[in-house]
């Protein structure tokens, strides 16, 4: 199955790139985009290019990150960026608009769309990924921190290339699209939440969560830290279609009851089936 995600996650990815991005001059960031800015500048091919760029990187990563990350990656991003190539000097694939602002929206969630397939492969596409992982094991900034404080010189970098601030405008909306949609792919829809309720009517609320919400209950051990008193706590998972329907409900029980309300992006095991 991972393959299945490698092979259209790098067809979609290639695809994001010579449909919308290269032929809009849209850069979002990262080590393709600076195959892009120098394309802009030398006319060199973005794919291969780009391959060249990851060499040293993928050498680095092997050597600090362990050679299992390094090997699916290397045959992912070799392949990924020569589709590239293809689509754009071997079968002059066209770009669909002429909308500027369309080609970010469209580029930047097909870019997303696969990364997030490649990512849930196990592989990697190189890049500001990788820079990140490794710049994190000797500095205190986390991953995410140095992979968007990278691709935002590069971004801009882009603009200045391309004399144009807006292209540089359409680069960070097409990095923050691409962004959501990775996390949608990885992370799936927050179609649940679970909730944490402590009430001194815990057995009521309860009941009328099973008789009401037909959904299943759970009761954790706790106590208060300042009165040592102990405090059972109520846990229920529910859609989010449901958040209302349960406030109203332990509200109209216990109004001065704490709740906590959390999004849960995945749930797994027997006991809960989402209700449309």
């Amino acid at each position: 199955m991972k393959i299945v995600y490698l092979i259209i996650g790098g067809i979609i990815y290639a695809l994001s790139y010579a449909l919308f991005l290269i032929p809009h001059r849209i850069v979002p960031g990262g080590v393709t985009g600076i195959a892009m800015v120098l394309h802009f500048l030398f006319s060199s091919p973005v794919g291969i290019v780009g391959i060249i760029l990851n060499i040293p990187l993928f050498i680095i990563a092997m050597r600090v990150l362990g050679i299992s990350f390094g090997i699916k990656s290397v045959v992912t991003i070799i392949c990924t960026y020569l589709v590239i190539d293809f689509f754009v000097y071997s079968i002059h694939i066209t770009t669909p608009t002429n909308n500027e602002v369309l080609a970010a929206l469209y580029g930047g969630v097909l870019l997303g769309l696969g990364l997030g397939l490649i990512f849930r492969g196990g592989a990697s596409t190189g890049g500001t990924d990788i820079v990140g992982q490794i710049l994190n094991r000797y500095t205190n900034m986390s991953v995410g921190m140095w992979i968007m404080a990278v691709d935002f010189i590069v971004i801009t970098a882009a603009g200045i290339a391309t004399h144009s601030i807006e292209l540089a405008l359409l680069g960070y909306l097409a990095l923050f699209l691409s962004s959501k949609v990775i996390d949608l792919i990885l992370e799936g829809m927050d179609y649940a939440r679970a909730v944490f309720v402590i009430s001194k009517d815990n057995e009521r609320i309860t009941k009328e969560i099973y008789e009401k919400m037909k959904r299943g209950v759970t009761i954790l051990d706790g106590h208060s830290a300042y009165t040592k008193e102990k405090r059972p706590v109520i846990m229920c998972v529910i859609t989010k279609r449901e958040t209302q329907i349960f406030k109203s409900l332990v509200q109209g029980i216990d109004n001065e009851a704490f709740v906590i309300l959390t999004d849960v992006f995945e749930v797994l095991g027997r006991g809960f089936r989402p209700r449309i």
